[in-house]
């Protein structure tokens, strides 16, 4: 008897969400397929202002013009967040000369945001607007207005802000990345601004971890093995670097290097003749990752740190890494 295998339907809420997420996408693909010199120009205004962006908005328009002053400040561009009711009673003068306004409100009519156009119209700031509405009092007042498409609301009666949030979000997100590219924010700029959590941790650079001075353990080329493996002990960090005359490294002596050449004689022989050298090394503006990873790949526990000419600077080990949180 033939059993009959019953498929698993699908959950509502599931069902839901794919049609949540399907609307917002319509919304964001006919905001990218209508972009046009607005929005370089509104990039022109941003990039050339002295000083910051003044994100503002309310309800919520408010809470997305937050995250995008968020985005906007970590990207490189100095930026706030204004609101709109707290101008009207005296944070209007967080607004100063050589600032600009970046104005969200999807139907460019709300009420709150009356003193903060009438201010940078007064101060003559630059006024970029993000609305749905062309004929819009904000859009009238603006310098730059960056329309968002038609597009449905994800919502079952079509009235609680997603889609339209959803593009003003993404639209912050491609102001502040061209921002970003236009004033060649780099990694370097990128860690600064983001010390702490994961992220920063990333960012790391060898040199802000590495070994450095003293502590490196560092013998001439002339050095007898028993000698280097007192330096060795004393700076526990399972090796010992060899530099020649002219201060470079010539090579590395590791506690593997010294098993392979046990014998009578080792201790009385020069550490030219037991040096491993072709030692790895790295530069100190590598990030941490790769010299984890270069660590991982050879099977060593540290890395000497060289300048361009061959030079030791420090040494690097693999708990320094650990510590430092990448991994």
């Amino acid at each position: 008897m033939r059993r009959t295998i019953a498929k698993t339907k699908e959950s509502p809420d599931i069902t839901v969400a794919r049609r949540v997420l399907d609307t917002e996408i319509v919304g964001l693909e006919a905001l990218a397929a209508e972009l046009d010199g607005s929005f370089a120009e509104a990039v022109d205004k941003l990039a050339s202002i002295a000083g910051r962006v003044t994100v503002t908005g309310m309800g919520k328009s408010g809470h997305v013009a937050r995250k995008i002053a968020s985005t906007l400040a970590s990207t490189g561009t100095p930026a706030q967040f204004v609101h709109p009711a707290e101008a009207s009673h005296g944070d209007l003068g967080m607004l100063a000369a050589g600032d600009a306004v970046l104005a969200l409100s999807n139907s460019g009519e709300t009420n709150e945001l009356a003193d903060v156009i009438a201010h940078a119209r007064r101060f003559t700031l630059p006024l970029i607007a993000i609305t749905a509405r062309e004929n819009s009092a904000l859009a009238e007042a603006a310098d730059v207005t960056l329309r968002l498409p038609a597009a449905a609301e994800a919502c079952s009666m079509g009235l609680a802000p997603t889609t339209s949030t959803t593009m003003m979000m993404a639209l912050g997100d491609a102001l502040a990345v061209a921002l970003l590219e236009r004033k060649g924010f780099s990694a370097d700029d990128f860690q600064q601004l983001h010390p702490g959590g994961r992220l920063g941790r990333r960012l790391l650079k060898v040199a802000d971890i590495m070994h450095d001075g003293a502590a490196v353990p560092l013998v001439p080329i002339e050095t007898a093995v028993a000698d280097a493996i007192l330096a060795m002990t004393a700076k526990s960090f399972g090796c010992v670097g060899i530099v020649d005359g002219t201060g470079r490294l010539a090579g590395v002596i590791t506690d593997g290097d010294l098993r392979r050449h046990m014998g009578d004689g080792l201790l009385r022989a020069s550490v030219a003749a037991v040096m491993s050298r072709r030692p790895k090394i790295i530069r100190p503006q590598a990030l941490a990752a790769e010299a984890l990873a270069t660590m991982n790949q050879n099977a060593i526990t540290s890395l000497f740190v060289v300048d361009a000419a061959n030079k030791p600077l420090g040494i690097l080990h693999i708990h320094d890494c650990l510590r430092a949180g990448i991994a």
